[in-house]
């Protein structure tokens, strides 16, 4: 299980246009990595809609916000456009970046097992160090928990 203090996972996955995005290529930010499970379902656009209104805060802090799901380029495009998102989308299609960051995992609905991502975000510094997590992430309220946690690390 990745946590706070470990050193992140370096990956490459494309993101909504198919550019290669690499986490170490964010070594002069503070980024905030959030795993969600589809575009376009309603509590995922609740929480894409609490970054893209904080989106500027974060920036501010020096901070950058990656998304990942396993929906396709084409799906993050039009989840992009139609919430006017200002971030990168990126697609985990086979489930291998969730899967190292231990965001994929069985959960039920309905009494119905299956695989799926664990709604997770992590903070990430640009040495690559994980600063925090968040499992499981209610969404109300989380996107300030990682404005707040973004502003203490930037008083030390």
């Amino acid at each position: 299980m990745i946590k706070k203090g470990d050193r992140a996972i370096d990956f490459q996955l494309e993101n909504q246009n198919g550019k290669k995005i690499k986490l170490s290529d964010y070594k002069d930010k503070i980024v905030v990595l959030y795993f969600y499970p589809k575009d376009l379902s309603s509590g995922c656009t609740k929480e894409a809609r609490a970054f893209r209104d904080n989106f500027k805060k974060i920036k501010e802090l020096n901070g950058v916000i990656l998304g990942v799901s396993g929906d396709i380029k084409k799906l993050h495009k039009k989840f992009i456009e139609k919430e006017n998102l200002p971030f990168d989308l990126l697609s985990d299609h086979d489930f291998i970046v969730s899967t190292l960051y231990n965001a994929y995992e069985e959960k039920s609905m309905y009494g119905r097992k299956y695989m799926g991502i664990e709604r997770s975000t992590f903070l990430i510094i640009g040495t690559g160090i994980i600063k925090k997590t968040w499992r499981h992430v209610k969404i109300v309220g989380h996107v300030e928990e990682v404005i707040k946690a973004i502003e203490e690390l930037k008083e030390q």
